[in-house]
């Protein structure tokens, strides 16, 4: 198991914490888990790092919100994306995920301007979410995202708002997507070395915090607004773009 010294481990908890707040709705708070793990374990080893976790918090939401899936949606985006989860491997043997982060940062904010925008004069793009060319950019640029850095989630709230999805129909959905997509992720982290047994009882150890995350993320979901929940996810999504493009 990596050693971690005290206050690395009470990094790790926290950043486990959020990681399954994030499961339970609030996609924007993944910010926390995907940088402090970055700097315990490095960018490209910590997505192998996160990914049980992701599975652990992913289980927790499914089952938690599975009546609330919008099937049409999530069967559309999981082709592109898993095509996305094989392109970024094969990047991951060449580039260093660091690399890309910008370009997935300037991205996922483009995304949340367009949709400001959307909120703001409905009828500009009233048709563009319901595409198909639309579905399979957001998929492969998912699949992509989550694999090289595990910050996907950004990316598919922000589409989800663009849909106009009710916040539950919006955890559903997004719950079942990155369930079934992660696990896909699964033989690909261990064929390129990020899922080993040493990273595995870390995972062990941090699983409670991700359900306690999960538990907490669900009590503060039912509790918010509609209103305040897509501003919340906008905000979150915003910020986490800014700093995968490096502006703090």
């Amino acid at each position: 198991m990596p050693h971690l010294t005290l206050p690395q481990w009470l990094l790790a908890i926290v950043a486990a914490s959020c990681l399954g707040i994030a499961k339970a709705g609030l996609a924007g708070t993944s910010l926390v888990h995907v940088v402090v793990f970055a700097f315990l374990f490095g960018a490209r080893n910590s997505t192998g790092v996160v990914l049980p976790m992701l599975l652990v918090g992913d289980v927790c939401a499914v089952s938690a919100y599975h009546q609330h899936a919008r099937w049409k949606y999530v069967r559309r985006m999981l082709p592109p994306a898993c095509l996305g989860v094989i392109v970024g491997a094969l990047l991951m043997r060449r580039i260093s995920n660091d690399a890309f982060k910008p370009v997935i940062g300037w991205i996922i904010l483009g995304l949340t301007a367009l949709q400001v925008l959307r909120m703001h004069r409905p009828r500009w793009f009233e048709r563009v979410p319901h595409s198909a060319w639309f579905a399979w950019s957001i998929g492969l640029l998912a699949g992509t995202t989550t694999m090289l850095a595990n910050a996907a989630g950004p990316v598919i709230a922000v589409y989800c708002l663009a849909l106009s999805l009710p916040k539950l129909e919006i955890v559903g959905t997004t719950a079942w997507f990155f369930f079934i997509i992660n696990t896909f992720k699964v033989p690909f982290s261990v064929g390129l070395g990020l899922i080993r047994t040493d990273t595995l009882l870390l995972n062990a150890i941090l699983a409670p915090a991700v359900i306690a995350g999960v538990l907490g993320g669900r009590w503060l979901v039912y509790r918010l607004p509609q209103r305040v929940f897509d501003l919340l996810l906008l905000g979150f999504a915003a910020v986490a773009a800014l700093r995968l493009i490096g502006v703090f």
